[in-house]
C-alpha cells in the first residue's frame, strides 16, 4: 500500500508537469478565445457594475420570462465572476491543484490497486487506465458545449489536456507503482 501512496505523488507530479504544458504555456490560447484589451476593459467594468457578488452566472437568466426570450435570442453567457481578482501565477492555485492532482492519483492507484491480482500485466492495466480516464474526461468535458451550448473549441482542448494529464498519472502508477500480485 506504501507503494500506491509513493505512486500518488509520482503521479500527481506526472500531472502537474503535463498540465503545466496544456494550461501555463502559450499552446492553452488553442482552446481559448481573446477580447480586445479595450473589450476586455469593457466588459470587466459591466461585471463590476452589474453582478453582485463572486459565482457563476447564467446571463441571461432564462428562468425569468424576459430572461427566457432574451436567452433566446443571444448572446448568451456562463460567467466565471470573481470580485476579488487574482494573479495568473497564484501561488496557492498552484498547491491546491497540485493536492487536487495527488488526490485525483490517489484514486486511480487505489482503483488499481484493487484489481491488481486479476489485472497483472501492464498492458491491461494501461487499457484500464486509458479507458476510464477516456470515460470520464469526455463525460466532463462535452456536458459544458452540450448541455450549455458552451465552446466546443475550449473543450475538445481540455478533453486532450485532461486525457493526457489523467493518462499520465495513471500510466506513472500502473508500470511502477503497483504490485504484479497482492496478497
Amino acid at each position: 500500500m506504501i507503494r500506491v501512496l509513493l505512486g500518488s505523488i509520482a503521479g500527481g507530479i506526472a500531472m502537474f508537469i503535463v498540465g503545466f504544458l496544456f494550461w501555463a504555456t502559450p499552446l492553452n490560447r488553442i482552446g481559448i478565445s481573446s477580447a480586445t484589451e479595450a473589450q476586455g476593459a469593457t466588459v470587466q467594468l459591466a461585471l463590476a457594475q452589474n453582478l453582485p457578488a463572486s459565482g457563476y452566472y447564467l446571463i441571461p437568466n432564462p428562468e425569468t420570462p424576459n430572461g427566457s426570450v432574451l436567452y433566446g435570442k443571444g448572446p448568451t453567457a456562463l460567467v466565471n465572476f470573481n470580485t476579488a481578482g487574482f494573479s495568473t501565477a497564484d501561488p496557492s492555485a498552484m498547491i491546491g491543484g497540485f493536492i487536487q492532482e495527488v488526490i485525483v492519483s490517489l484514486l486511480i492507484g487505489l482503483s488499481l490497486y484493487a484489481v491488481a491480482g486479476r489485472v497483472t500485466d501492464f498492458a491491461s492495466r494501461a487499457r484500464l487506465v486509458v479507458g476510464f480516464s477516456a470515460a470520464t474526461v469526455v463525460m466532463i468535458t462535452t456536458s459544458d458545449p452540450i448541455w450549455m451550448h458552451g465552446s466546443w473549441r475550449y473543450a475538445i482542448y481540455g478533453l486532450f489536456a485532461d486525457l493526457a494529464m489523467m493518462c499520465a498519472a495513471g500510466l506513472v502508477i500502473a508500470r511502477w507503482f503497483i504490485p504484479a500480485r497482492t496478497a
